[in-house]
């Protein structure tokens, strides 16, 4: 279970996320208060997992109660001004929520949450041999957590590493296609491939990078991930599979 709290000086708004989070399994309800110095007290004393946020609160903004709590409950941001999105994201919220919002877009957040708060289980042996459980977990943990910033058309949005399947190069901009959306950014596939770490990712085309975590199956010169299948290019198949064969066991 992950262990939550609801901060909104709204009441009406906290039903509608405890009606919400009713509704979800794997969310338990500690606390839904109005009181952000009252959440507080329960956030520093590790008494919650994620913190259901607003951001213009009289007493203590979620700015504020975010900066004071310094990272010892993970955040999701609910809110009816989207002006605050890039500062939250830049004190590591998990998902920024608008209002009204709907139960569609409250669930795709609390997945992203339970992505990062409880990563999967990593196996205990490769190949045979033994590893250290903790230092598998915390790499997979850096991995889920760690994000990019791009520049959409309206925004500067958060991407999170672990939902990317692959990146589409166009003539002018670039794709990132994500299991929930397609987010299109003014960038380059260069620049795009430098900011990706290269554990996870690979160039496999001029017009494609692939996360190789998402690749479903590999026919000849083919990618399947899902129902996109993605080719791959002379110059990059030798590199390509050098890698994929480095991953059997």
């Amino acid at each position: 279970m992950i262990r939550c709290i609801i901060v909104d000086d709204e009441p009406l708004a906290l039903h509608i996320l405890e009606d919400y989070m009713s509704k979800i399994p794997f969310l338990q309800l500690v606390k839904a208060t109005t009181n952000p110095i009252e959440a507080l007290t329960i956030v520093q004393e590790k008494g919650v997992d994620l913190v259901f946020l607003d951001v213009q609160m009289p007493e203590l903004s979620g700015i504020q109660f975010l900066r004071i709590s310094n990272g010892k409950a993970k955040v999701i941001l609910t809110t009816a001004y989207p002006q605050y999105a890039l500062e939250g994201y830049e004190l590591d919220v998990i998902d920024y929520l608008l209002k009204p919002i709907a139960f569609d877009r409250f669930f795709k957040a609390v997945q992203k949450a339970q992505t990062i708060i409880q990563p999967p289980i990593a196996p205990t042996t490769i190949g045979g041999n033994p590893i250290h459980t903790e230092l598998v977990q915390q790499t997979r943990q850096d991995f889920l957590s760690d994000f990019i910033f791009v520049k959409t058309e309206h925004k500067i949005q958060k991407v999170y590493l672990n939902d990317i399947l692959f990146i589409e190069g166009l003539k002018d901009y670039i794709s990132i296609f994500t299991p929930a959306e397609r987010i299109i950014t003014l960038q380059n596939m260069k620049k795009m491939e430098d900011a990706l770490p290269t554990k996870y990712f690979i160039r496999v085309h001029k017009s494609y990078i692939v996360s190789v975590s998402k690749i479903d199956s590999i026919e000849r010169s083919r990618i399947f991930i899902g129902d996109k299948i993605i080719p791959v290019g002379d110059t990059y198949r030798e590199e390509f599979f050098k890698i994929i064969d480095g991953k059997n066991i």
